[in-house]
């Protein structure tokens, strides 16, 4: 399963979550977060990190421009977009960036945000379904409602995150099946400051799921 670890600001940290088991580390390139870091910051995480691991930059309303200037300055590998981005700007993204994975985050607010879904399948790599909050983009430590979510099948891969944490990781996962999660203030001292020892309790719980699955 992929494993997503966002929020990423210091490089000994992201070295870490690597080694511990994450498949891919996410960056906040949006000023406003106090997760925020610089194009230097990530590169210097991104020094630290083997090939293999995935490095994808969260924006939100950027331009175009804004994300290409970042992404060539930084050596991120995605984008995340978790602003209000329509389809049409995601095809502009995808011009502009023809070989780099762009997710799109959706603030899941109740089933009938699941609805407008499928207008991205066409024009995005992956989904990211995020708890919906009136001021924050993300990071909120809220979850979604998982029950809404047993049946979501979309065409393209997607990322359960919302509020995840090592507690509740495989009671999210007995309902829902996503190909991948994401956490962030769920493996967090401080914003932008990860528990190491949170991290190394999530992988252990995702084994011994792997466990259980393979048992049952």
């Amino acid at each position: 399963m992929r494993v997503k670890i966002c929020g990423i600001t210091q490089p000994e940290q992201g070295k870490a979550i690597a080694q511990l088991g994450a498949t891919t580390l996410g960056f906040i390139c949006v000023s406003a977060s106090p997760r925020y870091v610089t194009c230097q910051q990530i590169r210097a995480v991104v020094e630290q990190l083997p090939d293999n691991i995935e490095r994808i930059g969260v924006f939100a309303n950027a331009t175009v421009e804004e994300i290409y200037q970042v992404f060539a300055d930084s050596g991120l590998t995605g984008v995340q977009l978790h602003g209000d981005e329509s389809p049409e700007y995601c095809l502009k993204l995808r011009q502009v960036l023809p070989n780099t994975e762009i997710i799109k985050a959706l603030r899941v607010k109740n089933s009938q945000a699941l609805e407008q879904i499928d207008i991205y399948t066409n024009c995005v790599d992956t989904l990211l379904l995020d708890a919906y909050h009136p001021q924050q983009l993300g990071g909120t430590g809220k979850t979604l409602d998982w029950n809404t979510l047993e049946t979501f099948n979309p065409q393209i891969p997607w990322l359960l995150a919302g509020g995840l944490t090592p507690d509740n990781i495989l009671n999210a996962l007995s309902q829902v099946i996503p190909h991948g999660i994401d956490l962030s203030s769920g493996v967090e001292i401080a914003p932008g400051d990860k528990d190491l020892r949170k991290v190394a309790r999530l992988f252990e719980q995702l084994g011994d799921g792997e466990s259980l699955i393979r048992n049952s």
